[in-house]
């Protein structure tokens, strides 16, 4: 019986699901079947209100090296419109798990170690923080096969970044490692790869723990900030802020500033 390509596990007590690739034989390299049940474990965390934090990681010793370079080979047979129907399809499926993790008001976390490529790349860029293993090693790589970037690498990365880098980065396919991916603002931190599970746990727990609703509207402020005018952001704040003074959470925490303790968030 085949492997299920995407593990997940949800931790009730903590509020934190664990969204694993399982592909560690191939490098947890996206494949059809992956796309599915990436996108089958994303709609599930984000329905279940027990998650309050997700994580996302690779099995083995990488992350994800990109596309399924080999089911890429089988297409090479087909006539070119078939074989362009074809990558539309996968490519829209792994973007519907791009544009949900973006916009899941829940903190998702990439923790990511050994090849993190092509859209392996862009998936950890479209999540909200980065941890990465000091043996972490990224690459764009599209240019090494002759096609353009997916999974919003031309988005995610320009306003990381900056335009030139970006350019660098996309044009030239050149790998670098963690210490530069963290130089360039790509990933937050960097630790052992011994540490890698133990601090991604710890943050985990930790966003798990915070105003669930208040940072989910923090997240979505903080993107769609990038296509709005001051004062159309300003407008979104108020808003924002004036829908959490409404909630359990915000009581909570002003009560317990006041009274000099800390606050106990239950997400609601």
């Amino acid at each position: 019986m085949p492997q299920n390509s995407v593990l997940l596990d949800i931790d009730t007590e903590s509020g934190v699901a664990t969204v694993t690739l399982n592909r560690p034989e191939a490098l947890n390299v996206l494949d059809d079947t992956l796309c599915a049940h990436l996108h089958d474990a994303l709609s599930q965390v984000e329905s279940n209100s027990d998650v309050r934090a997700v994580v996302l990681q690779g099995a083995g010793p990488h992350f994800m090296a990109g596309g399924d370079i080999k089911s890429f080979h089988v297409t090479l047979d087909q006539a070119p419109a078939e074989r362009r129907q074809w990558f539309e399809q996968l490519l829209a499926s792994a973007h519907e798990s791009i544009i949900r993790i973006r916009h899941m008001e829940k903190p998702v976390l990439a923790s990511v170690r050994g090849a993190v490529a092509g859209f392996g790349l862009s998936l950890m860029n479209s999540c909200d923080l980065a941890v990465a293993a000091d043996d972490a090693y990224f690459t764009m790589a599209y240019c090494n096969i002759g096609t353009s970037p997916d999974g919003s690498g031309t988005y995610g990365l320009p306003r990381i970044v900056g335009l030139k880098r970006a350019m660098e980065i996309a044009l030239l396919g050149e790998r670098f490692d963690a210490r530069q991916a963290f130089e360039l603002g790509l990933v937050n931190r960097i630790v052992p790869a011994t540490a890698l599970a133990d601090t991604t746990r710890s943050l985990a727990v930790r966003l798990a723990a915070g105003p669930t609703r208040a940072l989910g509207r923090t997240k979505r402020l903080l993107n769609e900030s990038l296509s709005r005018t001051l004062i159309e952001q300003l407008l979104a704040e108020q808003v924002s802020f004036a829908r959490c003074a409404m909630e359990p959470d915000f009581e909570c925490g002003v009560r317990a500033f006041v009274e000099r303790r800390k606050p106990v968030f239950n997400g609601r």
